[in-house]
């Protein structure tokens, strides 16, 4: 008994580190290399100030504020951004009871927000890689529509969703039954019936008729959303041809889109880029998973960054490698990619393809903001501090008190806490 009330407190004490606050109602981050990611650039022995969680002063003339931080040159960057992951959703990948991301039955309006754990052990871990906010995607079922994604911050706090229903997510291209021609046809015809009808309901109520018209379905309420460009729809695609037959519905129906994935987008760089769609894709994918992504190279980031189009990057993988976001976009660098790209590929660009308030240092913005011990994408550099909508939380993770739970010198067998 006494064994199990020392681990359950040091459970406790692992749980209050892992989400300390600082509750003044200010602060000053001073003598920072401030990497802004806006058009301000980079900024030398900088000030910022918050409070109240958001960004009120960039270099101001006078310092007021309850606490004072000397980051002593270190390097300030927004909270970086993951996207298109199931963080939160599953614990265990092995374990079926702990996955929450997909169902069979899961259409375009499966909200996996419901099923988030804040509490997931993944999250401080990520939180290590500096990590703040992270966009969930579900995997859906056997719909092409998988669901929708949400906005999470990573502060581990019961309200910590920011934004449900945020997106549409979407997969196309190659099927293992059937064709992927199906699929183009049926996601032009969803669109055109649900067009139709919009139209018909304004003639109806235009022209006052007294027959109530019809309330749209869940389903075509969603798909209202996104011709209305209220929401974006996130496309998974790589062959060149579906990424065209997706422009051409966007140009069509003038939606807001994303793609993910996109190996052969570099065959149509300049279309892409005249469309204004943004690309997540990962940076590591150097050969072809399949004759859909057959252009997969350590290249593409650069050279689509180059040619115009807004790439975020994504980790492939499971979600329990999110924290190695940094060394992805290291990666991109060494093959190409200049370092303010980079940094924006996972801060300001991700927050501008899902609307999200964040990813810059700017006045009025969120401070989710990270301090590096050196350049965030060299490996042995770690986060200093680390601030959610201006709450600075701990990077200590459960693998940390495994750690020391076992090197710890002891008497007892390793399997015990003294």
């Amino acid at each position: 008994m006494k064994h199990f009330k020392l681990f359950k407190s040091s459970l406790i004490a692992l749980a209050l580190a892992s989400s300390t606050a600082s509750f003044a109602e200010s602060f000053a981050i001073t003598n920072a290399t401030v990497h802004t990611v806006t058009q301000q650039g980079v900024l030398e022995n900088a000030t910022v100030v918050v409070e109240n969680g958001k960004v009120i002063a960039i270099n101001p003339d006078t310092i007021k504020a309850d606490i004072i931080i000397d980051a002593e040159g270190k390097i300030l960057t927004p909270g970086l951004i993951g996207s298109m992951n199931q963080l939160g959703l599953v614990e265990v990948g092995a374990v079926s009871r702990s996955r929450d991301a997909s169902d069979e039955k899961a259409d375009i309006t499966f909200d996996t927000s419901l099923a988030f754990n804040p509490r997931s052990t993944v999250i401080p871990y990520s939180r290590k890689g500096g990590i703040t906010s992270n966009v969930v995607a579900p995997r859906g079922g056997d719909d092409m529509f998988k669901g929708q994604t949400f906005i999470a911050d990573l502060s581990g706090r019961f309200d910590s969703v920011r934004i449900s229903n945020n997106s549409v997510v979407i997969d196309l291209g190659a099927q293992s039954k059937g064709s992927r021609a199906l699929a183009l046809q049926k996601l032009a015809v969803t669109f055109e019936d649900a067009a139709k009808k919009l139209v018909k309901a304004k003639d109806t109520k235009d022209k006052k008729d007294k027959k109530e018209a019809k309330e749209p379905s869940r389903e075509e309420q969603v798909i209202n959303t996104l011709l209305a460009g209220e929401k974006p729809l996130v496309a998974y695609a790589d062959r060149a041809t579906d990424l065209l037959a997706l422009l051409k519905l966007k140009d069509q129906f003038a939606l807001d889109m994303v793609f993910v994935g996109a190996a052969d987008a570099v065959l149509i760089a300049d279309k892409i880029a005249d469309a204004k769609v943004p690309v997540v894709m990962t940076a590591l994918d150097n050969l072809p998973g399949s004759f859909d992504s057959l252009h997969a190279s350590l290249e593409n980031a650069a050279l689509l960054t180059n040619a115009g189009v807004t790439v975020a990057l994504t980790v492939n993988g499971d979600t329990h490698n999110l924290y190695q976001l940094r060394f992805h976009a290291g990666n991109a660098i060494a093959n190409g990619l200049s370092r303010d790209a980079a940094l924006a590929s996972v801060t300001a660009n991700v927050a501008q393809a899902f609307n999200i308030d964040s990813g810059t240092i700017k006045l009025g913005g969120t401070a989710d903001l990270v301090l590096w011990s050196a350049d965030p994408f060299e490996l042995s550099t770690k986060v200093s501090q680390m601030w959610i909508a201006g709450k600075e939380y701990s990077t200590q993770s459960r693998q940390d008190a495994l750690r020391d739970r076992y090197t710890t010198k002891s008497d007892m067998p390793k399997a015990y806490v003294k």
